[in-house]
């Protein structure tokens, strides 16, 4: 398992590799449709964004509601091409790397390969377990969305396989 540090870098995601696997430390923005769709919302109206999508990881996440003593409760992946319609658009505003489970379409592929964009793959049914490898989350926007709010999560060893890299090369046949 390949330790990486996020926020990323563009060098960081141009040496990834479809197949490889990682384990993810530092900050990450988690997000699901209701926050997508307000970002793009924003971006249409020529607004400002509550924070830089430059060098970012979205991880499709909708945690659950966090037990007592802890700071999150479930949090696996979500299927990520309920978030193909926005995420050209975001990576022209610089993401870097999203975070789901399920196969893009080809148009998000088209547009990893033309912004240098990765794809990465979290365990789904697993989001009691994923849940012990965030350390901090905090809400960024939209509260009253409640797991669908805009967060920034930080992980600590948080694993994941790169299923599409920058270049389109996939992990999934056909």
């Amino acid at each position: 398992m390949r330790p990486i540090e996020a926020p990323f870098s563009a060098e960081d995601i141009k040496e990834l590799r479809a197949g490889d696997i990682l384990s993810i430390t530092g900050a990450v923005l988690g997000a699901r449709d209701a926050a997508h769709k307000r970002l793009v919302e924003l971006l249409d109206a020529g607004e400002e964004l509550p924070v830089d999508l430059a060098g970012q990881a979205i991880y499709y996440v909708g945690p659950s509601p966090a037990r007592p003593g802890r700071i999150i409760g479930a949090a696996g992946p979500t299927t990520a091409g309920r978030m193909d319609m926005f995420t050209p658009r975001l990576l022209e505003q610089g993401v870097l790397a999203t975070i789901g489970k399920g196969k893009r379409s080809p148009e998000v592929v088209a547009s990893m390969k033309k912004h240098g964009a990765v794809y990465l793959g979290a365990v789904g049914g697993a989001g009691a377990l994923l849940s012990q490898r965030i350390t901090k989350v905090e809400v960024l926007a939209w509260e009253e969305l409640g797991p669908e709010a805009l967060l920034r999560m930080t992980f600590a060893d948080f694993p994941v396989v790169v299923v599409t890299d920058s270049t389109g090369e996939s992990i999934w046949a056909g």
